[in-house]
């Protein structure tokens, strides 16, 4: 009889037991492709359709969006009623937004609201649910609506500590002109439990609040405060800008918050950036004071108006799917919990997902499955004589296959997809989960200066493919005759100063990334106050001797003024009749315009120049580089000598802290003969 009752007890036992365990050490994240003997022990997920809300609930967390609106107003998990900030308007918890704008009309910011709410799966395993947002150009007439569909989805699978996201994004043939600047998810939560916040293993920090920031000091920009009087002491005197805390899309897998007893996490997490914006060093926000966290699918960040990205023009059609992003929250109530359990345990689901991708479980035709996808292999040659005789391996080179384009356009391309991988120490490589479609194979290799694009159009269906061998001769003219820094498209390698004293921020003292130190740009005046800084080819050292950014000098009446850096250099022999090459690569520009003299400083006009360039910003904020850029300059053998030599390098356009440039590389090159 005992015995009897034990087995009829046993699974429900089992059951409580895994729920308890799953929550006192890690409440752990999406059990896709578990089998359906694992799911059982997890309740089935339900869905609750109310007059102004639905509710998604899969036993581990409760996720209520309105109805048709699809705003994220509560979520409830491990013993919190609602992670989200419910100081907040219902509005202003976690919603999609968008920046758009219609020619000749101002910029506006909006909350992508739904007006038709749909069930599109629903079953004990997955609930998707859908709110969509149309355009409908006979009642648009004083020109002002969004011309753009949007669908919002939003899922939740069985056993997982988490939901999905993504959203398809629409429009069709001979609708109006539109300027898309921006569109991301951000959640609120609630500042009064999360005030940790994680996006690397060294970048990671209590944090202060939006209080903090709103009695804080304006600094050079409105992103920028001092903290003056902050709730925690300690920040007092800290600066505090979102920028700092910027990733690459290649790095940026998942951030997130963990509340201040160190017991719950929430995280967004990217399985993969095919639908994000400019390819894998494209860089992009993550998390920020206010305790909110975002899921920025494009934006201009980093790039500025150079960004082409969502410009349509009359009449344009287009789709994508930006998503699915995984929002993720883990536990662990353990009676030593520590902020490091919580963020390694983030990590590891990243690595869950990445594995599951693509996805299995959206249901829309406009996201193609594993099956659907496709495989290319290849390997990618380097050609320069100068380097080694015959072509050698691109070692660890960045491939991917983008939208057609001009070498290097995939760095301003958004409304395609971009698929990249690195290749092996031979240059082999292989591309999985790609779109069909037709793309261009593009690449760039770490120590080679230039972009690779191949002649060949792939045009690509389900399957695998090996495309063969690919050589990427570089641009070079001749021998090198000098160089400075490496060309890996970032200034990291040169000097970055200290930052400036009363203007800190202590993550990033005596850090890797000392560059995302405020007011860095003012450090130059520091240090060359009345001269401007002279390198000396084979006595100085760039990682000592070259500022990391040519920035305007500040005068003692607050002005900016252009400076003159000077590149001195000896050459032993010059053929007169022969023709020198400087190679100029540069990581990032903005509001800026290169003057290039040789041996005449006081020229009244410049040899070369690169015209006005630039808006990426990454000076100010706080990046080490924005847009590529490449410029060849051919020099006359008669205007060099035998001896002593000096290129001047000029950034004319003066008035702003901000306008400047970041050297990639600069190689002087002998003549071809």
């Amino acid at each position: 009889m005992v015995q009897a009752n034990w087995k009829r007890q046993w699974p429900l036992s089992l059951f409580v037991w895994f729920l308890i365990a799953s929550q006192l050490v890690f409440a752990r994240g999406n059990q896709q492709g578990n089998s359906t003997r694992e799911l059982k022990f997890y309740p089935p997920v339900t869905l609750d359709i109310q007059q102004r809300f639905v509710v998604l609930d899969n036993g581990l967390l409760r996720v209520t969006l309105s109805n048709p609106d699809g705003l994220i107003t509560e979520i409830k998990y491990g013993g919190i009623d609602n992670v989200l900030d419910f100081h907040q308007p219902e509005s202003g918890r976690g919603y999609w937004d968008i920046v758009w704008t219609r020619p000749g009309q101002k910029s506006y910011f909006a909350m992508i609201h739904g007006t038709i709410f749909e069930v599109i799966a629903q079953d004990e395993n997955r609930i998707e649910v859908s709110f969509k947002m149309t355009y409908d150009p006979a009642f648009d007439r004083s020109g002002s609506a969004l011309p753009l569909n949007i669908d919002k989805r939003f899922v939740m699978l069985r056993g997982q500590s988490g939901c999905y996201a993504y959203a398809i994004y629409e429009r069709l043939n001979g609708w109006p002109a539109v300027d898309i600047g921006e569109t991301r998810i951000a959640f609120k939560l609630d500042q009064g439990r999360f005030n940790y916040m994680a996006m690397a293993d060294n970048v990671q920090r209590f944090m202060p609040t939006y209080s903090d920031r709103k009695h804080g000091q304006p600094l050079a920009y409105p992103e920028a405060v001092l903290l003056t009087n902050p709730s925690n002491p300690a920040f007092k005197g800290e600066v505090d800008d979102k920028y700092e805390y910027s990733k690459d899309n290649k790095d940026n897998h998942v951030h997130g918050w963990i509340t201040s007893d160190f017991r719950v996490g929430f995280w967004v997490i990217f399985p993969s950036y095919e639908f994000k914006t400019g390819g894998p060093v494209k860089r992009e926000l993550t998390s920020h004071v206010g305790a909110t966290s975002l899921a920025i699918f494009y934006s201009r960040h980093y790039a500025g108006d150079t960004l082409i990205g969502l410009r349509f023009e009359d009449g344009e059609p287009w789709k994508k799917v930006f998503g699915p992003v995984f929002i993720y929250l883990n536990s662990n109530y353990l009676a030593e919990a520590k902020t490091s359990s919580l963020w390694e345990d983030a990590k590891e689901q990243w690595s869950k997902e990445t594995l599951k991708w693509p996805y299995d479980f959206p249901i829309s035709d406009d996201f193609p499955h594993a099956a659907q996808r496709v495989t290319v292999r290849g390997r990618l040659l380097i050609n320069d004589r100068y380097l080694q005789q015959y072509p050698f391996p691109a070692k660890s080179a960045y491939v991917g296959l983008a939208p057609p384009g001009a070498p290097g356009s995939w760095q301003v391309d958004a409304k395609g997809y971009q698929f990249w991988t690195q290749t092996d120490d031979n240059g082999y490589f292989t591309i999985t989960s790609i779109r069909p479609g037709r793309y261009n194979l593009y690449a760039w290799v770490p120590g080679i200066m230039g972009d690779y694009k191949s002649d060949l159009d792939v045009s690509i269906k389900p399957g695998e493919f090996n495309l063969g061998s690919f050589v990427f001769t570089p641009p070079r003219n001749g021998p090198t005759l000098w160089e400075i820094g490496i060309p890996d498209r970032t200034a990291a390698e040169f000097f970055v100063p200290e930052g400036v004293p009363g203007l800190l921020n202590p993550l990033y003292i005596n850090h890797p990334e000392k560059y995302r130190q405020y007011g860095l740009w003012e450090r130059y005046t520091d240090l060359y106050p009345d001269r401007d800084l002279i390198y000396r080819v084979g006595i100085s050292d760039y990682r000592k001797d070259w500022f990391f950014a040519h920035v305007n000098r500040r005068t003692i009446d607050n002005l900016r003024i252009p400076t003159t850096w000077q590149i001195s250099f000896d050459l032993q022999l010059v053929i007169p009749n022969a023709t020198y090459t400087l190679q100029m690569a540069l990581a990032s520009s903005a509001g800026a315009d290169v003057q290039v003299r040789v041996n005449d400083p006081n020229a009244i006009r410049p040899h070369f120049y690169t015209k006005l360039i630039g808006r990426d910003n990454a000076i100010a904020r706080h990046g080490i580089h924005g847009l590529y850029q490449l410029f060849s300059f051919n020099i006359p053998g008669v205007w060099l000598v035998s001896g002593s030599n000096t290129i001047f390098l000029t950034q004319s356009k003066g008035g702003y802290p901000f306008n400047g440039v970041m050297y990639d590389y600069l190689r002087l090159e002998g003549s071809a003969v």
